[in-house]
């Protein structure tokens, strides 16, 4: 077979990219290379529609095993009684936890998109905002707090169906128990999206959603650190209160409704392939290092915050409580767009990212993300976040100079040679 020389040199250019530069997007990390070596592996070529012992094909009994591990770890981390480990990412999850629970039109409320919300928490360019009836709460101006009173209000005016919490760009914690006082009283169901900060939930550095979420989603990368993918997971099952029957006139526990949503109702085959790495992400997440990771991640966000409010940024909510920090731009007089392109030309990766209220477009914004997972899971620690802030600062107020950018890059590319991302690594 000939040697695909083309792409595989992409895959060798975009492995330099990560190791020299400094990886600050809140939602990327780095696996380990067993995780790797589980997603390439043989498992790929198993067509294994259904779930282990229930399989629509022939010679699942090896991936029943392996998912089988999936599940049981997944519980094990969070101390659950269901897990569903197909979804190929979160926001399939999201999808089929809504198409188990609700019908076409039915209303939902979660976090504004523009406030630091999720696409798949009603965006109406989303299927969550195109098959159901959105509505949502924000965030208070002058804190930049959740705002639950507005979410209360909202409740009892619109009765949704599903309230949502969790987010993609919101450095606090949740006060979960607030959040059921509110469903209970319009009889909602509460999904609780926890993609970002999962692993610091799965080691008890943050409230923990399991005690008063019926339902609850994430992604198996970001805080987790294993492959991109999602799962969904109940602390425990119950029988559906929409009154779904089964082939015998049973009533369904939502635990079959939940898997006939992944599989058929919103899949195929899953990527068992996968679903190994989610395993083996799971195995990791269950050592004590993971503790200690989990631990770091919250200093180096805590020592970052600091170095930037040294620095006179102004941080949405005033910190973090999380993995995470939205500092909005405004008061240094740069966009979100060219503080974005002209940290990513010295080997710094952020994304640019709406604040609320925010006074320009999606396209361009007054703020910028910035996340730890990843250069945690590299080794640096609370000391190394002075450097990064301050590299930070020095670009965004010379960001016309291309020679402040490329020394910059260099004194980047120099430190992060002690840092190496997977040491002796061929593909």
């Amino acid at each position: 077979m000939q040697f695909d020389k083309e792409i595989f040199d992409l895959i060798e250019q975009e492995f330099a990219r990560q190791q020299h530069g400094l990886e600050l997007i809140a939602s990327e990390n780095f696996t380990s290379e067993q995780i790797m070596r589980a997603m390439g592996n043989v498992m790929t070529n198993k067509y294994a529609e259904g779930y282990p012992g229930k399989r629509y094909y022939g010679g699942c009994e090896v991936v029943d095993k392996s998912e089988q591990l999936a599940i049981d770890r997944a519980k094990q981390i969070f101390n659950v009684d269901f897990a569903n480990v197909q979804p190929h990412s979160g926001a399939q999850a999201n999808a089929a936890l809504m198409l188990a629970i609700l019908k076409p039109g039915d209303k939902i409320l979660g976090l504004d998109l523009s406030m630091g919300g999720h696409l798949t928490h009603g965006s109406s360019v989303n299927f969550s905002g195109k098959l159901y009836q959105p509505f949502f709460y924000g965030v208070k101006k002058e804190d930049g707090l959740v705002d639950y009173d507005m979410m209360e209000k909202v409740a009892l005016e619109e009765k949704p169906k599903l309230i949502i919490c969790g987010a993609s760009a919101y450095s606090r914690d949740w006060d979960y128990a607030r959040i059921r006082n509110i469903a209970d009283q319009v009889n909602a169901f509460v999904l609780c999206d926890m993609s970002h900060p999962a692993g610091l939930i799965a080691k008890g550095l943050l409230s923990s959603p399991f005690e008063h979420c019926h339902f609850v989603t994430s992604t198996t990368h970001k805080t987790l650190r294993g492959p991109r993918g999602g799962i969904i997971l109940m602390k425990t099952d119950f029988e559906n209160p929409m009154g779904i029957k089964g082939p015998k006139g049973e009533t369904r526990m939502m635990s079959d409704l939940l898997n006939l949503a992944v599989f058929p109702g919103t899949q195929g085959g899953p990527l068992e392939h996968v679903i190994a790495a989610k395993a083996v992400a799971f195995f990791e997440i269950l050592q004590p290092d993971f503790d200690l990771y989990a631990q770091q991640i919250l200093a180096n966000a805590k020592s970052l915050e600091t170095a930037f409010k040294k620095r006179d940024y102004d941080i949405v909510s005033g910190g973090t409580d999380n993995h995470l920090l939205l500092i909005d731009l405004r008061n240094k007089n740069i966009s979100g767009k060219k503080a974005e392109n002209t940290l990513v030309k010295a080997d710094i990766t952020i994304n640019k990212n709406m604040v609320p209220y925010d006074d320009k477009s999606p396209f361009i914004t007054s703020g910028i993300r910035l996340g730890v997972p990843a250069l945690t899971t590299r080794g640096l620690k609370e000391g190394d976040m002075e450097h990064i802030a301050n590299w930070i600062d020095t670009i965004l107020m010379d960001a016309e100079n291309e020679q402040t950018t490329i020394r910059v890059k260099g004194e980047i590319n120099e430190f992060m040679l002690a840092f190496q991302l997977y040491p002796g690594w061929k593909i």
